[in-house]
């Protein structure tokens, strides 16, 4: 009987369900204890680190085939890349000029409860003057910008390990 752990491929997986936790734990943080209310952006960037997570730990604890892996490997991918495109979107509001910056819209929990989801997408995508303030750095760069760092080098992390055969 194979013991949960018995590949360097599933430590690879589980240490990258305990990152993507620990980058949410700290988001939380931030939130909570420093009081820093996170825009709409930086939910849709937890979702996409919430996914990451939950693909990890499926592939942390189940034994994959060849082909399995691949998927893991293609979902990886693919969610590291929506995260990556939703915190790039949100660096590149950041970087506007004032004067481009979008009007301010309502909350993500408004339009929610509000609007159909396909508008409310639209509308927190096209971009909410919220989005592109700055209120927080570390090392001069915002946290936007370290969470699309965090996506390409998990992104690419976790598609080349899982791609692999062993």
């Amino acid at each position: 009987m194979n013991s949960l752990l018995n590949t360097p491929k599933r430590w690879f997986n589980l240490a990258g369900f305990l990152i993507c936790t620990a980058l949410l734990g700290y988001a939380y943080y931030v939130q909570f204890h420093l009081e820093l209310e996170p825009c709409p952006l930086c939910i849709f960037q937890r979702v996409a680190f919430i996914a990451l997570g939950i693909i990890f730990l499926l592939a942390a604890t189940y034994n994959p085939s060849r082909l399995t892996t691949r998927i893991y490997s293609g979902l990886l991918g693919f969610a590291a890349l929506t995260g990556g495109a939703i915190a790039g979107r949100h660096v590149w509001l950041q970087h506007l000029p004032p004067d481009q910056v979008p009007d301010c819209g309502p909350g993500l929990g408004y339009m929610l409860d509000v609007f159909p989801l396909s508008k409310t997408l639209k509308t927190v995508f096209t971009g909410s003057g919220e989005c592109a303030e700055v209120s927080w750095n570390f090392l001069g760069l915002s946290m936007p910008t370290w969470t699309l760092f965090c996506f390409i080098g998990i992104g690419v992390l976790a598609v080349w390990r899982n791609w692999q055969s062993r």
